[in-house]
């Protein structure tokens, strides 16, 4: 291993796309290497959305005043920890991120970053130093209006006009990601991704992919929404959208974003209606799978894997285990 930290903390990272079986993977391997899990997912960290994202739950808790979920005898954190109608940045999660992954390192545990959102796990791998440029609404406003009136293509193009270099972190198809961009390079009158730049390693990291074939991803993709169906993804959303506005930026994500204009508009859901929702709710997440594989795979320190037998091979020899 080239460049190798000196006596930095560890830090193991599970990663993957939706639905690859990061979690299974991740508690299976911290329960062999005393470790503790820090999720890292933009929509589990927000409590309410449980059933469209597949939240995985627990007994909430407290460990060195950190919000903390017992899950199958593992602790996690940044779960279930953020109200819908609450801004939370990429700042906000790093720091919160780095608290917590020194209180595990202190306590002689192993800490297990573990997610698919890939922007969250480079902000920590990479030591972004993020610009803190503090949440304008108004200016917002005006960026959520253009996307509703010019369409979020226009939005897009907008962005890469100012900040070329977005289009290697903001997905296109990503409203939360387009605003924050947009917002950073019009306050500051900067490229966001020239105020985002690397920092010295704080950390000791070995990434693990999951590795699976496009076909069984799909099955799995399949299969989990129709449990979610199944669960009461219908039914969580109603009861969302009665205690919030159905325009937060929160619901713009898969199995929300696609039910809820049909409630909207309907008092009822037919099962035709449903098969519809859930046709949709499919191809939206295989989609957003082939852009996290994408995005994961431009990073060449990233150890993948097939099974378990593989992970925790890399794990052992990782920490003289």
């Amino acid at each position: 291993m080239k460049n190798k930290p000196i006596n930095l903390p560890k830090l193991v990272v599970i990663l993957g796309s939706t639905a690859s079986g990061k979690t299974e993977l991740a508690i299976k391997l911290a329960k062999k290497f005393s470790g503790e899990i820090i999720c890292s997912d933009s929509r589990t960290i927000y409590q309410g959305l449980n059933i469209g994202t597949a939240k995985p739950l627990g007994e909430h808790l407290k460990i060195n005043g950190q919000a903390a979920m017992m899950i199958e005898n593992i602790t996690h954190y940044m779960i279930d920890i953020i109200k819908l109608n609450t801004e939370f940045t990429l700042a906000q999660f790093k720091a919160m991120a780095l608290d917590i992954i020194t209180s595990i390192d202190q306590r002689n545990k192993i800490p297990f970053l573990v997610g698919g959102t890939g922007l969250y796990i480079s902000a920590l791998v990479d030591n972004f130093k993020i610009p803190h440029v503090s949440p304008d609404k108004k200016l917002r406003k005006k960026i959520e209006k253009m996307i509703a009136t010019q369409g979020l293509n226009y939005t897009f193009a907008k962005l890469i006009k100012l900040d070329p270099g977005a289009k290697d972190f903001v997905q296109a198809d990503n409203p939360r990601r387009i605003i924050r961009a947009l917002e950073v390079c019009l306050k500051t009158g900067r490229p966001f991704s020239e105020l985002r730049k690397k920092g010295e390693p704080l950390f000791d990291i070995l990434q693990i992919g999951i590795k699976i074939p496009r076909e069984n991803l799909y099955q799995r993709i399949n299969q989990r929404t129709d449990q979610m169906i199944k669960n009461g993804l219908i039914k969580e959303t109603k009861k969302l959208i009665k205690k919030y506005p159905p325009d937060l930026l929160s619901f713009k994500t898969i199995g929300y974003q696609e039910v809820i204009p049909i409630l909207l508009n309907s008092k009822s859901i037919s099962p035709q209606k449903l098969k519809e929702i859930s046709k949709l709710i499919k191809k939206n997440t295989r989609h957003y799978a082939r852009r996290q594989i994408t995005w994961f795979k431009r990073d060449q320190r990233i150890n993948w894997v097939k099974n378990y037998q593989e992970a925790s091979q890399l794990i052992k020899k990782f920490l003289d285990f």
